[in-house]
């Protein structure tokens, strides 16, 4: 299965009208997600996303987790469905981040990955680069740890 975590800095709280477009969106794309061809699993907390106050201390950033069985069924949910019209507009919502945002890696069948262990992923990512540890979207891995060649 193929892990992924994702982390955004919103520009503006929950509940301010700058945002609110995207977050009255949130519980329809995550549904979304959870009917997608390949989706497997996702974080869930009592709120339904997990901020980064207590993991990070910013109330602010957003960090999504979730498996997939694949990248093609995740390139799919992400840019191809109704979540890609999202992502074309992220620069509305947050604000850029340095170094890569969103890590992937290859865990066992049986795995759920904690959000410590997932933000560990994303710092290893940061500090070394693409590797079949932690991976990114243009550089990735087979589940063998093999790079994968570029589609032309």
């Amino acid at each position: 299965m193929l892990a992924q975590i994702n982390v955004a800095r919103l520009r503006r709280p929950f509940g301010d009208p700058g945002v609110r477009e995207f977050t009255d969106a949130l519980d329809t794309i995550n549904a979304l997600a959870e009917r997608s061809p390949g989706f497997i699993w996702r974080h869930i907390t009592s709120d339904g996303h997990l901020d980064g106050a207590d993991l990070l201390g910013d109330p602010l950033t957003i960090i999504n987790l979730s498996l997939w069985a694949s990248y093609e069924h995740l390139h799919m949910f992400t840019y191809r469905s109704r979540h890609g019209h999202f992502v074309r507009r992220r620069t509305e919502w947050f604000t850029p981040l340095s170094g890569p945002t969103t890590a992937l890696w290859w865990v066992p069948a049986a795995h759920r990955p904690t959000p410590s262990e997932c933000l560990t992923r994303l710092e290893y990512l940061r500090r070394h680069g693409p590797s079949p540890r932690a991976f990114t979207v243009r550089r990735r891995f087979d589940a063998d740890g093999a790079p994968e060649r570029r589609r032309s």
